[in-house]
This record gives structure tokens, C-alpha cells and sequence, in this order.
């Protein structure tokens, strides 16, 4: 569902402000409510809007001491995990991390 463009306008007006959405909403005669709900559609629409990213990922085949299975990011974030970890919840995990 598409915010009308007088709707998007109070949103970003409101945010803008620094008020409180009650603050806002009195300033302007707004039910709070209804400002509100505008800005659940505006968030999801702006989420929805969001293109998907990929994750870079390099695969080194190194036996592991450990008997661990390390991820690494770019960021240098690692995560451990043991070896008998299901690929398919690796791969479910991947998923989620995108």
C-alpha cells in the first residue's frame, strides 16, 4: 500500500522536528493513532525498498586444529562453529546474515 504524498510529508516533518509524535500530532491537529499507522506503512515500505546485498565469502580449505569450523567477515567479526554442523543449517544461517 502506497503513503499518499501528505501523509509522507508529515512524517518526515515529524521527524525532522525533534517533537514527540504526540507533540507533533497536537501541533497539527493529528490523532496520534493515525500518525502512527502512517508510520508503519512508511517503515515497511521503506524496508521493502531496501535491494538485497551480498555477502562476499571466501572458502580455503584448511584442516582445523580445533575440530571447529571458523567464518570469517571482512569486518573481522568470526564465528565458530563444529564441524558437524548441518549444511543445511549453515546454509539457512547464510541466508539470515544477508
Amino acid at each position: 500500500m502506497a503513503l499518499p504524498a501528505h501523509q509522507q510529508e508529515h512524517i518526515e516533518a515529524w521527524q525532522s522536528s525533534g517533537l514527540s509524535q504526540v507533540a507533533y500530532c497536537r501541533q497539527h491537529q493529528l490523532n496520534s493513532k493515525t500518525l502512527a499507522n502512517w508510520l508503519r506503512v512508511y517503515r515497511s515500505q521503506q524496508v521493502s525498498a531496501v535491494a538485497p546485498t551480498l555477502i562476499p565469502l571466501e572458502i580455503k580449505l584448511a584442516p582445523s586444529p580445533s575440530g571447529s569450523l571458523y567464518l570469517r567477515c571482512p569486518q573481522g567479526h568470526t564465528l565458530e562453529l563444529p564441524l558437524e554442523i548441518s549444511p543445511q543449517w549453515l546454509g539457512q544461517l547464510l541466508k539470515c546474515l544477508d
